[in-house]
């Protein structure tokens, strides 16, 4: 139980620290627009910079597409569309419970408007408990707990495709503008350190899924709020760079000093600096990612991303390349989502509702295990039930 009397104490000098960030944030943010405002005319020379030196710096920066000074007014929805959602949860092992094995659950949601039809919410599970799905990334050394998350990712792309495709190519075809959305990226950084054996078991099915929507024309948006990402801030770090050749390694790699030159914005992320200059409903410029890990997407489905002002907050939304090169699908894109966010009241409701569908509580949990207990018990097993630590656990006598 947690002592609020006893952390109350400490409660004004945390806030006297965030008070301390947030100057600090808004001086970054003030030398960030100086920056922006004088490589306008040397995005060319940074974009070569870049591409020539880009081996030999220790930081990952996006490559802009249009100019930096770029801002749109996204359009509103069309009255007629559709948009397609999926979001995951899962039930994770434990050698505690009446059986090892695990549950993932994917909530999916088809949202239809202007068009009087019924929209689908519900949920997919999949139980997984064969040798085979149990201890298959053991030969990796890969947590069990992380592959069912990375499980979670090929589930989550494969039936938002499948019913997506579905849905668009019935016979008498509808014709509806439509977009399909996952929450989060679309750039799966977590494969970067897996074996090229795990790697295969999960990026290709996702790349198909897409490919599916691709054929279909659905185009895909991954939806990121409150980013992180400093990949636009980092293009910046190509002009503060004092050094003629930008090489991290030669010139700074040795160097115990915490702001160097290239550093002075640092730790400011994107969404700060594009949150300044972007009015609501507005986009600012696209990006290509330059993530080492897209090397292993084919190039129809190479990242690219762009801030967009909701009103509510400024995300990151991120498309394939086949989305970007299609401008009318581009917008497409966009405009619904735009739409999305406000019937969500500041976050795309088609998101929030397909986690509704998605999200595992206490109670579900131990249904699961109390039919599944039950099932054993009638198919002749004995001794079935939860260790006493975690009966323990659920039952306190203090």
């Amino acid at each position: 139980m947690l002592d609020i009397a006893k952390i109350a104490k400490k409660i004004p000098e945390i806030s006297q620290h965030f008070r301390q960030e947030v100057d600090a944030s808004y001086g970054r943010l003030k030398k960030a627009q100086k920056i922006l405002h004088k490589i306008h005319d040397k995005e060319t020379e940074l974009i070569k910079k870049y591409e020539k030196w880009r081996d030999f710096l220790t930081f990952s920066a996006a490559i802009p597409i249009e100019p930096l000074n770029t801002r749109i007014n996204l359009t509103s929805p069309p009255y007629s569309h559709s948009v397609f959602a999926t979001d995951g949860s899962q039930i994770s092992p434990s050698h505690h419970e009446i059986a090892y094995c695990y549950l993932i659950n994917v909530g999916r949601v088809m949202l239809h408007y202007g068009q009087n039809l019924h929209p689908l919410l519900d949920s997919l599970p999949e139980v997984y408990y064969r040798p085979e799905d149990i201890y298959i990334p053991k030969q990796w050394g890969i947590r069990t707990e992380e592959w069912i998350g990375y499980r979670r990712s090929v589930l989550e792309a494969e039936i938002l495709a499948d019913m997506a495709c579905r849905w668009v190519n019935l016979p008498g075809a509808h014709q509806e503008p439509n977009l399909a959305m996952v929450d989060g990226s679309l750039i799966y950084w977590f494969l970067e350190g897996l074996p090229k054996g795990a790697r295969d078991h999960i990026l290709p099915p996702i790349l198909t899924a897409w490919e599916q929507l691709q054929k279909s024309r659905i185009p895909i948006v991954g939806y990121l709020s409150a980013s992180r990402s400093v990949e636009s801030i980092n293009f910046l770090r190509l002009y503060t760079c004092p050094f003629n050749t930008p090489n991290c390694f030669t010139n700074c790699g040795d160097s115990e000093e915490k702001n160097l030159p290239c550093q002075i914005i640092e730790p400011l992320r994107d969404i700060n600096l594009w949150g300044h200059f972007l009015e609501p409903g507005q986009r600012g410029p696209l990006w290509r990612s330059s993530q080492r890990i897209l090397e292993l997407y084919e190039e129809a489905q190479q990242i690219y991303f762009c801030y967009v002002n909701l009103g509510s907050e400024i995300a990151r939304v991120e498309f394939p390349a086949w989305v970007v090169e299609d401008k009318p699908l581009l917008e497409q894109a966009l405009g619904i989502l735009l739409g999305q966010v406000s019937k969500g009241y500041g976050y795309p409701i088609a998101l929030s509702e397909s986690h509704n569908q998605a999200v595992i509580r206490g109670g579900d949990r131990v249904r699961f295990f109390a039919l599944l207990e039950q099932q054993m018990i009638r198919a002749g097993l004995q001794n079935v039930g939860t260790s006493y630590k975690e009966v323990r656990k659920r039952e306190s006598i203090a």
